[in-house]
């Protein structure tokens, strides 16, 4: 007996996210959809500059659109609220305490004036209304579940005290002291040994298992997507190339963008004697993006569609719901396609 997919917590429809420079306008993000549920992990990948982390930001409502230079269109649904269209007063509500985000630049994003157990606390108490003393303990206690030693002492150290990987775990922290409903994390390993990564992935899993927080995880590491993910979302110039469960997309890929990605990173199961293929060519300017599919200029399968139907006509993502991919490629050249790269990435 089959069973519904759980209802989703945040829903993106259709999301276009552009900025306007003095060269012309960026496209950073241009109709991306997608949904996460309570409890699951959706993990988003691709290359620097595919729209991942413009994404994030757009979902917490932190694009400065007062100036008039950015503009955001679509639907961004929160258990069932358009933060769109929500103000500023209720996004502050919101942010920190329903949903967070770990930054990837840790010390951009703490403040140096204030000690980190203070910035960890004052967090704390502005949801909660918790006294000084109670959010003083709740910090420190979330700095020693991230792996800070001595977190009663270090809680009144400066972020210029800590190191880049204690000053990114301090940032989890802080994301994660209201337990949120909806947790961002942006790269929120890049700054840490193997050893830390795994200490932070677990963190994450233990806090997911517990509230029933749904997290969308921003990274370019399919290592961490693969130990973590539920389903995983591939971006490419801004826009979704294929999205599907953890094990259709590392398993079964459909795109040759995700084929790409796979033959790029070693694999335990590869033969130690075959080079890595990195993909040709560089990402796309968001100023100026290719027409049709944006991967054509660097896809070696464009011959197998025919005419220049891909330089011309934009995919959709094709099917619907469930394992999709937008290629122009047919479900029979996908499979017969696929086959050097299916199951060549992480388990």
């Amino acid at each position: 007996m089959s069973t519904s997919p759980p209802a989703p917590f945040l829903s993106v429809r259709d999301l276009r996210v552009r900025f306007a420079t003095e060269d012309g306008t960026v496209r950073a993000v241009d109709g991306l959809s997608f949904d996460v549920a309570r409890g699951r992990t959706l993990g988003i990948v691709g290359e620097s500059g595919s729209g991942k982390s413009v994404t994030g930001l757009a979902v917490l409502g932190l694009h400065d659109r007062d100036r008039g230079r950015t503009a955001i269109e679509g639907e961004i649904l929160l258990d069932g609220r358009d933060l769109l269209t929500a103000g500023e007063r209720a996004l502050e509500r919101l942010r920190g305490n329903t949903m967070a985000m770990i930054f990837q630049d840790a010390l951009a994003a703490l403040s140096p004036y204030h000690t980190v157990g203070r910035q960890i606390a004052e967090t704390y108490r502005k949801h909660t209304g918790a006294s000084r003393k109670a959010a003083r303990a709740r910090a420190v206690e979330m700095l020693g579940r991230v792996g800070i030693p001595q977190p009663d002492v270090r809680a009144d150290d400066y972020p210029h005290q800590f190191s880049g990987g204690m000053r990114q775990r301090a940032m989890i922290a802080m994301a994660l002291v209201c337990d949120p409903a909806l947790l961002i994390a942006d790269e929120p390993t890049t700054a840490l040994d193997v050893t830390v990564q795994a200490q932070i992935m677990d963190l994450l899993g233990d806090l997911q298992r517990e509230t029933g927080t749904a997290i969308v995880l921003i990274t370019h590491d399919l290592g961490v997507i693969a130990g973590i993910a539920d389903d995983i979302l591939v971006m490419y110039g801004g826009r979704s190339m294929e999205r599907g469960t953890r094990r259709e997309v590392l398993r079964t890929p459909n795109h040759p963008y995700t084929w790409g990605l796979l033959g790029s990173m070693p694999s335990l199961r590869s033969p130690v004697d075959v080079p890595l293929a990195p993909i040709p060519g560089t990402p796309p300017s968001l100023l100026t993006p290719p027409g049709g599919c944006r991967f054509h200029p660097r896809c070696a399968f464009t011959e197998q569609v025919g005419g220049t139907r891909c330089a011309t006509r934009l995919p959709p993502l094709e099917p619907d719901t469930g394992h999709g991919a937008a290629c122009h490629l047919t479900p029979a050249q996908r499979v017969e396609f696929s086959a050097d790269f299916a199951g060549a990435g992480p388990s």
